[in-house]
């Protein structure tokens, strides 16, 4: 008999996107940087020169957590912190231009893997597929924002 789990939304989606990772690092791991290092890179390719509090927040990680990883990156020339001018507390955050480069070979590598991913379901499948995740995701922000007023 099945596990009724199988079938779950929950856990399908989280086996789907532990997968995801899974085979993404498989494909980075020649790229020199950690999982973690490219997660800071792709949200700063997303939103370059944001707030140091607003990314942590962003990637849904604490502050500490976030410095240590910009401490390497900004030691490997990846990035640059500079003075907020509307807050002389804050710092944001930017990618240097040796970071392009890198931004292209992870999302070539990224889409191998949606590639990967994809295979075998059809282009209006996958369309139709993204909306409705797309629409999930934003119900559930909804949900969590509303929470939060």
């Amino acid at each position: 008999m099945k596990n009724t789990f199988d079938k779950s939304f929950g856990f399908a989606i989280h086996d789907v996107a532990r997968l995801l990772r899974v085979s993404f690092d498989r494909q980075a791991s020649g790229t020199g940087l950690t999982r973690a290092q490219w997660a800071v890179l792709a949200h700063l390719h997303r939103s370059d020169g944001v707030q140091q509090k607003t990314l942590a927040s962003l990637m849904d990680i604490t502050p500490i957590t976030l410095a240590r990883h910009l401490d390497r990156l900004e030691v490997d020339a990846w990035i640059e912190r500079r003075d907020d001018p509307d807050d002389r507390r804050a710092k944001r955050v930017y990618l240097n231009p040796k970071a392009g480069p890198m931004m292209t070979t992870l999302a070539t590598l990224g889409q191998r893997v949606r590639t990967q991913a994809m295979s075998g379901i059809s282009s209006q499948d996958e369309e139709q597929f993204m909306r409705i995740l797309l629409q999930i995701r934003d119900n559930l922000s909804a949900a969590n924002s509303d929470r939060n007023t």
